[in-house]
């Protein structure tokens, strides 16, 4: 199997996950379509990689005809999808008793509503091909729950549980489905906690002896994905839960 040339459209692509995994294809011959809010920054991806076929997309998950956009624009270039990451996601982080009622909308607006319209804009294109792959990240919390969690949580159940129908329906139209589970990992996400305490506390613990054990690097979830994608037609590894070896979690 080879990564070149397979069409990979990438949803939240401007940091973390999402900008190593289309580093890392970029590398590997693919043809990319790179989605996220932060146009700017996807530009620095095409441009430190000035060899790689590269469109870059201002859109936002949580609108549909945007992420239609995306795909219609991608299938106009290349001629067709072989794969959707759904990698766009905030993890904010309180208590119930707080009624951070904003936060559980922006959660389900994005982690929830977002995955649901990559895959409507996706699946007819794929459907049509009779093949395809569609990827979404979760999180070890979409397998556990800890106080603070419990919406964050929640968001990446419902992940689970879409990707699991997606993969029962579709299974016959040749398309994969893989989720993403990734443990701790060093990227922007810890941004969108809002609670200053809890981010300061796992900001601290990032820069504490033997932390290179208890967090991974946005490169190494990358080879999962990348892995994941180069599997044969009749192979599907659909979930993928990638801790960091010192994570309790």
């Amino acid at each position: 199997m080879s990564l070149k040339d397979k069409v990979v459209v990438i949803m939240g692509a401007s940091s973390g996950i999402g900008a190593a995994t289309a580093n890392l294809l970029a590398s590997k011959g693919a043809k990319l379509s790179i989605a996220a809010r932060r146009l700017d920054r996807l530009e620095e991806i095409k441009n430190q990689n000035p060899d790689a076929k590269i469109k870059t997309f201002k859109a936002d998950v949580t609108k549909a005809e945007e992420v239609e956009k995306v795909i219609a624009d991608t299938v106009a270039e290349y001629g067709r999808v072989d794969v959707l990451f759904n990698n766009a996601g905030i993890m904010p982080v309180n208590n119930l008793d707080q009624l951070a009622h904003d936060e559980w909308q922006n959660m389900l607006d994005i982690n929830v509503k977002g995955v649901l319209n990559g895959i409507a804009a996706t699946l007819p294109v794929m459907k049509k091909q009779k093949s395809g792959h569609i990827i979404t990240t979760s999180s070890v919390l979409g397998y556990e729950v800890l106080p603070g969690y419990a919406a964050y949580s929640g968001t990446k159940y419902a992940v689970r549980a879409i990707m699991e129908g997606l993969r029962q329906e579709e299974r016959t139209s040749n398309i994969k489905t893989t989720i993403i589970a990734p443990g701790s990992v060093r990227t922007e996400l810890f941004n969108s906690i809002n609670n200053k305490e809890v981010r300061e506390g796992l900001e601290s613990a990032m820069k504490q002896p033997g932390s290179k054990m208890m967090a991974l690097q946005p490169e190494e979830i990358a080879q999962a994905v990348a892995f994941a994608i180069d599997t044969p037609a009749n192979m599907a590894v659909n979930e993928m839960v990638i801790r960091p070896t010192g994570q309790e979690v």
